[in-house]
């Protein structure tokens, strides 16, 4: 009888492994990477489910998604990009708005950066880094800021281009550049805390850019449950207090 038991425990547990080691592969925007964090670690206890992110610039990860990489979930750092891979046929609704995040302008150096219009020109500031334009949302908004105000001749010779907001925090990090555009989800971090200063720039014509989430068409044939599952959380009142914790704005 004590032996039956012990099959019929070891036939149960053998059932349910599975379910308990369900991994969600989630292709993720840099800059969510510090809530990311947070929210990997609550959405594990809330569901069971793993996480495994997948980390590069939004437009690295949509070349991905549309040549076949096997994503559930996709978190851009902007709505652009998901839309895209929706009208591609890879996701199997329009994006979500989860949040919105903030540029700003960061150094470790030495430099006030009240008057950053001026600094940028200023002699002192030599180098500046941006996030590839073409592929990360907080690049091209930095672009199109220095564009607006006439400062993209004038300031070319000094712009160092990273391939991503991670990227562009290394430089700013390791004094390879003077200042760099970022996000603020990055600069106030508690990794980042007591590591430079930071300025955030919200006027026209960059506003907060509105970051999206969609269920890929990986997700939707191979683990639907759990990629709806996790999609919905994105949206919870837990994550959106992880996601304003870490300086995003709520819409």
């Amino acid at each position: 009888m004590n032996k039956i038991r012990w099959l019929l425990c070891l036939l149960a547990w053998l059932t349910a492994a599975p379910a308990l080691a369900e991994t969600l592969t989630v292709a993720v925007a840099p800059n969510v990477k510090f809530a990311f964090d947070d929210l990997q670690a609550e959405f594990k206890k809330e569901s069971g489910i793993d996480l495994k992110p997948v980390y590069a610039a939004s437009g690295a990860l949509t070349a991905q998604i549309v040549n076949g990489a096997p994503f559930d979930v996709f978190v851009s750092a902007d709505m652009g990009f998901p839309e895209e891979v929706f009208k591609s046929g890879f996701a199997t609704a329009p994006p979500k708005q989860y949040a919105s995040g903030i540029l700003v302008l960061w150094t470790t150096k030495d430099l006030d950066l009240s008057n950053w219009k001026a600094l940028l020109a200023d002699k002192r500031v030599e180098k500046i880094a941006v996030p590839n334009p073409k592929t990360a949302p907080y690049g091209r908004e930095a672009l199109k800021l220095l564009t607006h105000l006439k400062l993209d001749e004038t300031l070319k010779s000094k712009l160092v281009y990273a391939e991503s907001i991670n990227q562009s925090a290394t430089y700013v990090l390791t004094g390879v550049v003077d200042v760099g555009f970022n996000a603020k989800s990055v600069a106030v971090s508690k990794e980042m805390q007591g590591k430079g200063k930071w300025v955030g720039i919200r006027e026209a014509p960059v506003e907060p850019i509105a970051q999206g989430a969609v269920i890929l068409k990986h997700g939707r044939e191979n683990a639907p449950a759990a990629a709806k599952k996790f999609f919905d959380f994105l949206y919870s009142p837990k994550a959106r207090a992880i996601f304003a914790a870490h300086g995003y704005l709520l819409p």
